[in-house]
């Protein structure tokens, strides 16, 4: 008799299957990606056993692609078509660029989704893309190690991302073949990391200050719900920032000047950066370039970096003031991001809340961790987990009104997911169509304010000026993204969009590169194809070779036994081939030929189970 195996509506066939997910942290000097493996998270490894991932992308004229290490030892040989840092572009427009500092080691062009491209011997490339390079990689490592495509992933972002910059990493993403479970904010991320939603009810401040952005989100826990109360930061602050200060001033002691070349900028970077780090464990390090050489103490990188470590504490007071509470509330302090591990930053941190950071975390892993814990329950193997995260949105969003102003429909800091609506009317007798001009920022005039998307309401019935009324809707999404609304009461006429923000790509973009990717479908189906043969090669070696072990003795004769470990033989050799084709036929081989040893095993089994038992007794259930 076959029993078969039903569902109910909507179930997948198989609950116990545990899906694959991972947490992704797409950091801007390293990424890295964990998964939750018997309700514990672990860190996935690349082939050396390597964790982290350098957020490093280099273009080559032959069309390679080298991302991470590879990427990163190029950097100052080839500095144009290396690129580094790239998490502080995304999402961004010339005028956000002028911010990272005047002398930038790339070339950068106009891109016509308003995001600048990095000029490359391989062509323009957008930030959006050089992400996804990166996310390809943590991609294959995931499913190398789980052996199998994903079924999503949480990805994580700073909690001061605004619209533009979450929608380009979703674009990232989806250039990479991913499933976005979500995006998380990395504060709350990190406080699901340290299991601080496991310790009953409280007050958490996340300092969070990464390669490139600093995040601060003060969080409340209570009763399984884990709401963040306020957050801010800058999306353009970080460790680079400590080392271009550091750059700047080894720079004037060797008299090179202002205006160095791209070889140059690279160079006293990455000399910048290694003092840094040494300085994380020692007073004094040594420093030699062109034909000076010096040191530098850590007392002076205490004072280069101070003013930027201030900003950080600014946006911190701001932070517990929105929240509504104080420093002295705060029940736990915890400290993310690699930038954490400087002295001073630690120093003043502890000064400014009264009490010792939590540091007992990897800060470069807690992000991913927290983000493969919630992907964990995303993905549906939690569902008994009561934890109930609800981020808020970074900025204030809203519309242009007359006369140029800044009309808020979600303000800052509320809790998402979340729907707001707000009438309008018009401004004209007779006027038939309105234009919605959809917005974000904090300042009262929409030239101060950034610029998410515009549409039209058409087909309004004419009518006397301020007699039409036309509501607004604002629907913000679990991970920050908006659509909004707008719809005329009286006839119902109604218009729509989805937020593309100016700085995202644009379909076009997006569509070409989907397209190239298509060119390249027939390798990618073939190189799956192999991997899943190749899985299915090592379960059935395994497999077969425990039972060999235990059985094969006492249910084989010499022969059979022989015929077995020559088939196994056989197949450890070709699992290797590369030739997916030939594996699945030796996989075959195996099986058939391993057929009669499993039934003898299963009718062992059998007679071992029912020995000492009548037939009376069977028939009763005893």
């Amino acid at each position: 008799m076959v029993l078969l195996q039903i569902s109910e509506p909507g179930q997948s066939p198989e609950p116990h299957q545990h899906r694959r997910a991972v947490g992704i942290d797409l950091g801007t000097t390293n990424s890295l990606v964990a998964t939750v493996r018997s309700g514990t998270p672990e860190l996935l490894t690349d082939s050396a056993g390597n964790q982290l991932l350098p957020s490093v992308v280099r273009y080559q004229a032959n069309g390679a692609v080298a991302v991470g290490t590879q990427a990163y030892d190029a950097l100052v040989e080839d500095p144009l078509n290396t690129l580094v840092s790239v998490k502080r572009f995304i999402g961004r427009g010339a005028e956000d660029i002028k911010r990272l500092g005047t002398q930038l080691p790339y070339e950068l062009v106009s891109g016509s989704a308003g995001m600048p491209n990095f000029r490359t011997c391989a062509g323009d490339i957008s930030p959006v893309a050089a992400s996804a390079e990166i996310l390809k990689i943590l991609v294959e490592r995931s499913e190398s190690a789980l052996g199998g495509p994903l079924d999503g992933a949480v990805i994580t972002v700073p909690a001061y991302f605004d619209e533009s910059q979450r929608q380009a990493t979703k674009d990232a993403a989806t250039l990479a073949g991913l499933k976005v479970l979500r995006l998380l904010n990395e504060p709350t991320a990190a406080a699901v990391a340290y299991g601080l939603d496991q310790q009953g009810e409280g007050l958490i401040a996340v300092y969070d200050l990464g390669g490139g952005t600093f995040d601060i989100s003060v969080l409340r826990l209570s009763r399984g719900v884990f709401e963040v109360l306020s957050t801010g930061g800058d999306s353009a602050l970080g460790g680079d920032d400590f080392d271009r200060a550091l750059a700047g001033w080894i720079g004037e002691q060797a008299d090179l000047g202002d205006n160095l070349d791209p070889f140059q900028q690279r160079q006293l970077l990455k000399l910048a950066r290694n003092a840094k780090e040494a300085l994380s464990v020692s007073e004094q390090t040594p420093v030699s370039v062109a034909d000076w050489q010096g040191s530098v103490s850590r007392s002076l990188l205490n004072e280069l970096i101070d003013p930027l470590i201030a900003k950080t504490l600014q946006a911190c007071k701001r932070a517990l003031r929105d929240a509504g509470v104080q420093a002295t509330d705060i029940d736990n302090v915890v400290m993310v991001g690699g930038s954490t591990r400087t002295h001073r930053v630690k120093e003043r941190v502890r000064e400014v809340f009264g009490r010792e950071p939590l540091l007992n975390v990897d800060p470069d892993q807690v992000v991913a961790v927290g983000a493969a814990l919630q992907a964990d329950v995303l993905v549906g193997n939690r569902p008994g987990d009561e934890t109930l995260l609800l981020d808020v949105i970074p900025l204030s969003l809203g519309i242009e009104t007359m006369g140029g102003l800044m009309e808020k429909m979600i303000y800052r800091n509320t809790t998402i997911p979340v729907a707001k609506a707000q009438d309008f009317t018009t401004f004209k007798d007779g006027q038939t169509a309105m234009a919605i001009h959809v917005l974000q920022g904090e300042r009262e005039l929409v030239s101060d304010c950034r610029s998410l998307a515009r549409f039209e309401l058409r087909n309004i019935p004419p009518m006397v000026a301020g007699s039409a009324k036309i509501r607004v809707k604002f629907q913000v999404d679990a991970d920050g993204l908006l659509s909004v609304s707008a719809r005329e009461l009286v006839s119902g006429v109604e218009s729509h969009v989805d937020v593309k923000p100016s700085y995202g790509l644009n379909d076009d973009e997006v569509t070409r590169m989907l397209r190239e990717s298509y060119t390249h479908a027939k390798d990618d189906m073939q190189l799956r194809a192999l991997r899943e043969q190749q899985v299915e090669a090592d379960r059935l070696f395994e497999d077969l070779s425990a039972a060999l072990t235990q059985d094969g003795k006492a249910l084989l004769d010499d022969r059979e036994y022989h015929c077995l470990e020559v088939a196994l033989e056989d197949l450890g050799r070709v699992r290797n081939s590369g030739r997916h084709r030939d594996i699945a036929r030796h996989v075959e081989i195996v099986s058939k030929t391993s057929e009669e040893f499993a039934a003898r095993r299963m009718n062992a089994s059998i007679k071992k189970a029912l020995a000492g038992h009548s037939i009376d007794e069977i028939d009763r259930g005893e």
